[in-house]
């Protein structure tokens, strides 16, 4: 490839990913951390194709952008650790376990459509009125509502609720 191409991202990944993802889980022992690291690069790349553009190789590049975020992470981390440590947090901002339940509805809201996802969460878990979800979303109230329709309905479907579905 010459300095002037401008890489097709697809090949690049099917090319590369594998091998970056290998690369950054011996940086970190992690590899769900290192997937989405790699993961994270390719996304930088694909909003902003002109980075990639002129590059002689993206995978280079690719490995770069995906240790600084790993680095990114580990400074954040590292500075969170920091403050738990100091005593500034207090015990009570420790999340509790998850209960079988609370394990089957983040389950089940993963399995809805992403829109439908976002206005179920944001209303029912954020507790923040339609209007509030429309403007979040950038969509009518309209919108938000028949989403919710569909979210109740599922979930109902989904986590055996008999009565919310007759409700729905």
């Amino acid at each position: 490839m010459t300095v002037h191409d401008d890489p097709d991202l697809r090949e690049v990944y099917h090319a590369s990913v594998a091998r970056l993802t290998a690369q950054i889980f011996g940086l970190t022992g992690d590899l769900a951390e290192a997937q989405d690291a790699v993961q994270e690069a390719f996304a930088r790349a694909l909003a902003k194709p002109a980075a990639l553009r002129g590059v002689q190789y993206p995978e280079a590049w690719l490995r770069t952008v995906a240790v600084n975020v790993v680095r990114t992470r580990h400074r954040r981390r590292a500075l969170f650790d920091r403050l738990a440590r100091s005593g500034r947090l207090r015990a009570e901002t420790v999340v509790p376990g998850m209960s079988p339940d609370h394990v089957m509805l983040v389950a089940a809201l993963h399995r809805l459509p992403r829109a439908v996802r976002e206005a179920v969460v944001l209303h029912y878990l954020a507790d923040l009125p339609v209007a509030e979800v429309a403007a979040t979303l950038g969509c009518s109230v309209e919108a938000v509502k028949t989403r919710l329709v569909r979210g109740r309905r599922a979930l109902a479907a989904e986590l055996g609720d008999r009565e919310a579905l007759s409700d729905a």
